[in-house]
């Protein structure tokens, strides 16, 4: 078999073509970078690289032409939640995210390839309290981001027959920034912080995710599914409090509501809950708890 993950130097897409390689799955990594960009003394800086522009339609037949891979798992996407909100980048924002998968998903479907499509819970309304199914089509995305997410959903769902589309939420992983990282590196700047308290769901460990993404990618078990780490719905306070717990931070913590914090230009959703359930009605197994993922990432990077 083998597997192109485009986005290789993200977060996600770097532990995807890791645990590929791993897995002894030929592997074959694109971003738009020059040359590889990620984290170094990995399997993921060794592995065949491609640079491309996914918005270029012909690039990417020329490319998916070239490597005839058997699937495709599509981490590239913009993820600037703020800077998509700016006038001058949301034409950019619509063809990384929906355009450039609309090129990934009809190349997929000359080449009889498999498709795994990363979306987000930014695709609902971020209302309520009730987590959100896999198969839930109340989608009323809150921000450019949201709706450009929801639009590749379509682009894939409107062009393939058969495909694993999957949602996840709150980030994390080794290459790249993220809200771990962020915390600890403010917390050692000052002793006391306000995180928000009113935006619930559950963090989703890159590592963890990647060996998920895997084992789908060899099946048939097609459709939407939500994938983040086990261990219950936090808030963004909870998860702070918890960082400098587990990484012995003296760091105080004062929870605040989104209108009190008021910084971020692109409206968040407060209700990021997302039902996993279909995971193991499919025969997948859940995610490790967040609490012991995160226990395993700040090793790594501290």
């Amino acid at each position: 078999m083998k597997v192109l993950v485009t986005g290789i130097g993200g977060q996600l897409g770097h532990d995807v073509a890791n645990e590929l390689f791993a897995r002894g799955i030929s592997v074959v990594g694109t971003d738009i970078a020059p040359s590889y960009s990620g984290v170094s003394g990995t399997p993921a800086e060794k592995l065949p690289y491609i640079s491309l522009d996914i918005t270029n339609a012909d690039a990417v037949e020329k490319a998916m032409r070239d490597i005839k891979p058997n699937a495709v798992i599509h981490c590239a996407a913009w993820t600037a939640v703020d800077a998509a909100e700016d006038e001058q980048n949301k034409e950019k924002v619509w063809a990384v995210n929906v355009l450039g998968t609309k090129n990934i998903a009809q190349n997929c479907k000359k080449l009889n390839s498999k498709m795994v499509y990363i979306s987000t819970d930014y695709v609902f309304n971020g209302q309520g309290t009730q987590p959100w199914g896999a198969d839930c089509t109340n989608f009323e995305p809150l921000n450019v981001y949201g709706k450009s997410k929801l639009y590749g959903e379509k682009a894939v769902a409107e062009t393939l027959s058969e495909f694993f589309i999957v949602r996840i939420a709150w980030v994390f992983g080794l290459n790249g920034n993220n809200f771990i990282k962020t915390m600890l590196n403010v917390g050692k700047k000052y002793p006391e912080l306000r995180v928000v308290n009113d935006q619930i769901g559950t963090p989703t460990y890159t590592l963890d995710l990647a060996k998920l993404l895997c084992d789908m990618v060899v099946t048939e078990k097609y459709g939407y599914y939500n994938a983040t780490n086990s261990g219950g719905y936090i808030s963004w306070y909870d998860f702070a409090c918890e960082i400098f717990k587990q990484a012995g931070y003296t760091t105080v913590v004062t929870p605040v509501t989104t209108a009190e914090y008021g910084v971020s230009v692109a409206a968040r959703p407060f209700n990021s809950r997302l039902d996993k359930s279909k995971l193991k009605e499919s025969g997948f197994s859940a995610l490790p708890t967040w609490q012991d993922a995160l226990s395993r990432y700040l090793k790594e990077i501290l």
